[in-house]
């Protein structure tokens, strides 16, 4: 019971029937003022033009008295005797039984003025009695209504969980404030859905990517260096193992950035991002095949963030554009004053259906070969995750062919230009 009057339908019975109740009593205070002050009058006009004897003789006014019909301002012996201060009717005097008759009818007037005003005030009081009962009866089944959304969310919301996360209010309503509210809920349950597959999907592929290199290096082990190999297959099974555990370490390195970037950042600086692309061009050169045609267009541009992230940023989208180019190709990375930074790169041609796709944990465009030089498909949701903590905006759309491959845009919207970038070499 407690529960009930201290629930939100109970405070708007509360309000709803206050509200009836005032308008109702205000009412009811209303006729009755109104009917009070004309009443007398109404009564005595209609009583005056049923009695043949007074017609048509006007009484004497009398100060107070509210129809002018006193026998008390009158000797019957001497006739009309005017009261002072008051002047006297004009027309011929009354006689006593004129005087008689207006008296009678004063009275009557009276009397039945105040049995109508007393049984108005009966009839009155009980109908407000009935009003409020209905009133809160009626502002409870309002209030249900309006709240009856309400309920519906809640109901939904208490019975979610991870296993029926594809449940929805799906609330069928007039366009409304509650209306609203509930297809905000549903879009918060898909992006919640969302995020929960994505988690999972991450989980199975950590672990598979995890597996697959203890796998390798336990089979090398207990194959390769079974018996009394020969010197030339232990520096195979060696080399092997070293280029599996470099793999193994760059995942877990990968992955540790990976959680760090969705922390958010606990400290931001000023951070040249152009000077940053330099220098990142300059290490990446060393490794890029000779055949790569690099285009720079780096305007200044300073953002606030972290530069141990940032790098990561920019030496990612640099990494993709040359681990997935193709012979002859092209890497073009541009800054502007605006605080976009643009990488695209030539390259197989992708659909743009798989583009959402590829910025996904340990999501590539074809099958994982297990070769050197392969990523572990880590690089683009690295990029996206830092972008989002740094609260950049990331687009990437495939490019068409023939030239294919990928252009991934950066847009920091608290980008401020900067003076000229400063020229970094490698190892600076």
């Amino acid at each position: 019971m407690r529960a009930v009057l201290q629930s939100e339908r109970a405070r708007l019975t509360a309000l709803y029937g206050s509200l009836l109740l005032l308008a109702g009593g205000g009412l009811v205070a209303l006729v009755n003022i109104l009917l009070r002050n004309g009443l007398y009058s109404r009564i005595s006009g209609a009583v005056t033009t049923v009695v043949p004897a007074v017609r048509g003789t006007p009484p004497p006014a009398v100060p107070g008295d509210r129809v002018p019909v006193p026998a008390e301002t009158f000797d019957p012996g001497t006739g009309a005797t005017p009261v002072p201060g008051v002047t006297p009717s004009p027309g011929p005097t009354p006689n006593p039984e004129q005087i008689a008759q207006w008296q009678a009818t004063r009275n009557l007037s009276t009397a039945v003025e105040q049995a109508t005003l007393h049984e108005l005030l009966v009839v009155s009081l009980v109908s407000l009695v009935v009003f409020s009962v209905l009133s809160i009866w009626l502002a409870w089944w309002m209030a249900g209504r309006v709240l009856r959304p309400v309920g519906v969310i809640t109901e939904t919301a208490r019975r979610l969980s991870g296993a029926n996360l594809h449940e929805r209010i799906g609330l069928r309503a007039p366009p409304g404030e509650l209306k609203r509210l509930a297809d905000t809920f549903d879009g918060m349950l898909d992006r919640m859905e969302e995020l929960v597959g994505a988690q999972r999907r991450f989980a199975a592929n950590a672990a598979h990517e995890l597996r697959t290199p203890l796998a390798v290096q336990r089979a090398a082990a207990e194959i390769g260096l079974a018996g009394d190999p020969a010197p030339e297959k232990v520096a195979r099974i060696r080399s092997k193992l070293i280029e599996v555990a470099d793999s193994s370490q760059h995942l877990v390195e990968s992955l540790l950035l990976l959680a760090v970037s969705e922390e958010g950042l606990e400290a931001t600086e000023p951070v040249d991002l152009a000077a940053l692309a330099e220098a990142e061009l300059a290490a990446a050169g060393a490794t890029a095949p000779q055949e790569l045609v690099v285009v720079r267009d780096l305007a200044p541009m300073t953002v606030a963030g972290d530069r141990t992230l940032l790098g990561h940023l920019v030496r990612n989208l640099l990494a993709n554009g040359v681990r997935h180019n193709r012979a002859g190709g092209r890497l073009e990375v541009s800054t502007s004053r605006e605080g976009v930074l643009t990488v695209s790169n030539t390259g197989p041609v992708i659909d743009p259906q798989d583009v959402p796709r590829l910025l996904e944990p340990f999501r590539r465009r074809a099958e994982r070969q297990h070769t050197a030089g392969e990523g572990a498909g880590l690089g683009l949701s690295i990029v996206a995750s830092i972008a989002r903590a740094h609260g950049a905006e990331l687009t990437a759309r495939a490019n068409p062919a023939p030239g294919g491959g990928l252009m991934v845009r950066v847009w920091f919207p608290e980008g401020e230009p900067a003076g000229p970038p400063v020229r970094e070499t490698p190892g600076a």
